[in-house]
């Protein structure tokens, strides 16, 4: 073999370099992968994978409608955060979209374990009561939590602190003069949302405000639309309405403008997520940010640590913060 001779080992050397197995001393390694390199060698992933038992690839199994995961910026900034780590470790990434079904999901993790496809899965959006965390610790599937689940969670977590950037909107609000603050939620039985939902409630009820009115929405642009229809058709409509994503707030932005009403004179509106779009709208959007890239990032970096057989960190991201743009200000004097 060409690597064996310029680097002055033996092919089984070379085998155990090429195919990351222990028993080198480092400078033989070093010495190893140099040839390898200058002779412009590269890693097949499926002689990998035989030699090691390992698929090289992890899973991302997405229970949202493919309408919701093409409108929504989030995921492809989450979905590109991830590329870039696993392209780094020689690693792809397989997504399947199910839609809202327990027996499609389901189906889907076992068939992923009967093809031997992937070493790990993103377990994204957690669930209340989250049904996955039984199936696949009985399927001995390894998982990283993307996001705070609302339990005890059997895998390591990637989580972030939601709640401060909520609160920290409502506030701005109540200190910009608004008493009735509205808020559109997004799909129910989802921890995030749960969160965000709670966070507005118990900031409202801690400055003697009295909460709503309120809607459940599905975190999509339509249902965020028809939720903002109904919040301004009421007798007392709010001054404000915070949204539980940026998709829900831009469409109710639209909805708000094509109904006469100014903003933020007579209507301000918040978002959650800060996707690229929310600054460019006009007005721009007051939202929460948190980096959809560094989550995509820090779960692939644990997910691999997990499938290496390395200890798995448990990863806290930066708090997600508000961010104050023009989409808010005093109510219109009554």
């Amino acid at each position: 073999m060409d690597v064996a001779r310029r680097a002055g080992v033996s092919k089984g050397a070379v085998s155990f370099a090429l195919n990351d197995r222990p028993g080198l001393a480092p400078q033989t390694r070093d010495r190893i992968m140099a040839a390898a390199r200058d002779l412009g060698w590269q890693p097949s992933t499926r002689a990998r994978a035989l030699s090691r038992s390992r698929a090289f690839a992890v899973g991302l199994v997405m229970r949202r409608s493919p309408e919701l995961l093409g409108a929504d910026p989030w995921f492809p900034q989450f979905l590109a955060g991830v590329e870039t780590t696993l392209a780094e470790r020689g690693s792809a990434l397989v997504l399947q979209v199910v839609g809202d079904d327990d027996a499609a999901e389901a189906s889907s993790y076992r068939r992923l374990v009967r093809q031997g496809r992937v070493d790990g899965v993103f377990l994204n959006d957690m669930r209340i009561d989250d049904p996955r965390f039984a199936l696949l610790a009985s399927l001995g599937l390894p998982a990283v939590a993307v996001g705070r689940p609302a339990g005890p969670c059997p895998f390591p977590m990637v989580t972030l602190d939601d709640r401060q950037g909520v609160i920290r909107t409502v506030e701005h609000l109540l200190e910009l003069g608004h008493r009735r603050i509205g808020f559109v939620g997004g799909t129910e039985g989802y921890v995030h949302a749960t969160s965000r939902r709670s966070s507005w409630r118990q900031t409202l009820e801690a400055a003697g405000i009295a909460p709503g009115p309120e809607l459940v929405a599905d975190f999509t642009g339509p249902g965020g639309a028809a939720a903002t229809h109904s919040l301004l058709a009421l007798a007392d409509p709010p001054t404000a309405i915070v949204y539980a994503n940026d998709v829900m707030a831009i469409a109710g932005m639209g909805v708000a403008i094509g109904l006469g009403l100014e903003l933020p004179t007579d209507l301000s509106v918040t978002g959650f997520d800060d996707v690229p779009l929310a600054a460019h709208v006009t007005p721009a959007l007051t939202t929460v940010r948190q980096d959809a890239l560094a989550w995509g990032q820090a779960a692939a970096g644990v997910l691999l640590a997990v499938s290496e057989g390395r200890p798995p960190p448990d990863v806290e991201l930066t708090p997600a913060s508000p961010v104050f743009r023009a989409s808010t200000g005093p109510p219109r004097p009554e």
